[in-house]
């Protein structure tokens, strides 16, 4: 039905977001049989991350046999990794072959999330007015999709283009342009190689210097080539590249055997590409390795060495209009500033406002910093899931299958739900509380809790990475919901603000309470019955 307010939908399970974890789950619901469910998300496309980022030379720095879905496993025989349109290509496939695109609401922008205690369902709004009312709802938006742009002084000055890596304008020509890149992570990594030549120049800000190890060569050889033809072939190299990465990349950040040999490692290839001792130094990071995320690259350090391309590591002082002034009092011109700045990580689930039991509001629980319970579920909040939330990002791995591990447990929930009748379930405080000790004691062995990172909340509270191997992260999500999760029957009220019967005016009256978005519902003393 339509309303003064928008269209009203009835769904059994909303998901929000249509990147890697919202198709995953689409594809497992139809699996399962539950085929009363809808994706919504922001964007005119699927794709998520891979839809944002078009920046020149875009790709994916795990081999592609290991970044993609088990269900649907990467096959090529000449690619090892795909570009950003092939990954792009690929998810599009995906969610067409599975059935998923009539699901899809495109350009549908959630800004809210309210758990309805009487009746036991989420009432999600959107930004055109719309409602969806839910049984079940799975948080899909990732943890890499609202760009970071610094507050520089003098940034509203400068006159000429500029734009975030994940904002890229295809309306400029880099072709003879003097172009400021801001940021030496991942994305300047493959993007200053492809600039490089073909811009007059480019000057890279450095802030701090990435670890960096190279990277294999993108295409096949032909004798692999010709192995990959084999039957069986392509899942035994993606679970051998799994495995390899367990074994020799996550014990990294835990400063574990492989630390010192990869770090050698990355030393040699530094040696091996820069030959300018000064420009070397500057490359050096004195972090430990693992500390941040390690670059996977073999361009990067041989476009630094050009006479077209500068590195500065004097900090910025202010932006100007035609240019970009150090603290070292050199004012250097530009013609395009590109922000290669990361993403606001640790802002999970932002800007949508959700609301669980009594009220209570996930950005003030999360306010120094978030926490889920394997990166999936909070107590106080029913019937909720998210998919790469807190602490579930592995920096050693592949993040697909990270969130295909989630989706599995998000299924068995469902199941179990429905197994003993229980109108909503939710992960106990004890359970949390476990995790919380567990996650905290591994952490505490890793090299982040002094590093400076897009891993770390501003309250020091590492939020994002998970300390542990893909294997455990599987292992302990392979326990029966039973054990960690509990039902939650519906609130009733008396119209008076205790318990009681709720008749149907009382229920009118909530509704129209509830309906004044985006403030939350008072907050009572309500526990589930």
């Amino acid at each position: 039905m339509v309303g003064a307010e928008g269209a009203v939908h009835d769904v059994h399970v909303v998901i929000v977001g249509a990147g890697f974890g919202g198709i995953g789950m689409g594809v497992a619901l139809r699996d399962a049989g539950i085929e009363d469910f809808l994706i919504l998300e922001k964007g005119a496309d699927v794709g998520g991350v891979w839809r944002d980022n078009t920046y020149p030379g875009c790709s994916c720095d795990v081999p592609g046999h290991l970044y993609s879905f088990s269900f649907a496993p990467y096959r090529s025989t000449r690619s090892r990794y795909p570009g950003q349109q092939h990954i792009l290509a690929y998810l599009r496939h995906t969610a067409a072959d599975h059935g998923l695109v009539p699901k899809l609401r495109l350009r549908t922008t959630v800004v809210s999330a309210i758990y309805r205690e009487e009746r036991s369902r989420w009432e999600l709004r959107t930004a055109c007015g719309d409602r969806y009312d839910a049984e079940v709802v799975v948080f899909a938006v990732g943890q890499l999709h609202r760009p970071h742009v610094p507050e520089l002084p003098g940034r509203e000055l400068f006159a000429c283009p500029a734009f975030h890596t994940a904002r890229w304008d295809h309306r400029v020509d880099p072709a003879g342009k003097r172009i400021a890149v801001i940021g030496t992570g991942s994305s300047a990594a493959q993007l200053v190689p492809q600039l490089a030549g073909t811009a007059a120049s480019v000057t890279i800000y450095q802030r701090t210097p990435n670890w960096l190890l190279p990277k294999p060569d993108p295409m096949f050889g032909r004798i692999s080539r010709l192995l990959l033809h084999l039957p069986g072939a392509h899942r035994v190299y993606r679970a051998l590249v799994e495995r390899l990465a367990d074994l020799t990349l996550a014990p990294v950040m835990r400063r574990g055997w492989s630390a010192r040999p990869v770090g050698w490692l990355a030393r040699a290839h530094l040696r091996r590409r820069v030959a300018d001792p000064d420009l070397r130094a500057k490359l050096t990071p004195q972090h430990p390795i693992g500390a941040k995320r390690i670059l996977f690259d073999s361009a990067y350090y041989r476009a630094l060495t050009r006479p077209d391309v500068e590195l500065v590591t004097a900090p910025i002082e202010r932006l100007t209009a035609d240019g970009v002034r150090t603290a070292d009092g050199q004012h250097r011109r530009a013609d395009v500033l590109v922000y290669a700045t990361g993403f606001r990580a640790p802002e999970f689930l932002m800007p949508i406002a959700v609301y669980g039991r009594g009220g209570q509001a996930l950005h003030q629980r999360w306010r120094d910093g978030a926490d889920a319970y394997l990166g999936l579920a909070v107590p106080g909040f029913p019937n909720a899931f998210l998919i790469a939330g807190p602490n579930s990002f592995n920096p050693a791995g592949s993040n697909p299958g990270m969130k295909e591990h989630q989706i599995a447990f998000i299924i068995e929930c469902l199941r179990w739900r429905r197994e003993i009748g229980a109108p909503a379930v939710e992960v106990t405080e004890m359970a949390m509380r476990r995790y919380r000790r567990w996650l905290g004691e591994a952490i505490s062995h890793t090299v982040w809790p002094t590093s400076a990172s897009w891993y770390r909340h501003p309250s020091g509270r590492v939020t994002n990475p998970w300390p542990a191997s893909g294997r455990t992260f599987a292992r302990m999500l392979r326990r029966p919901p039973a054990e960690s999760f509990a039902r939650v029957d519906p609130v009733r009220f008396d119209g008076r603000g205790g318990r009681g019967y709720e008749p149907a005016r009382v229920a009118r009256i909530l509704s129209a309470r509830y309906a004044s978005h985006p403030s939350p519902p008072r907050r009572r003393d309500h526990r589930s019955a």
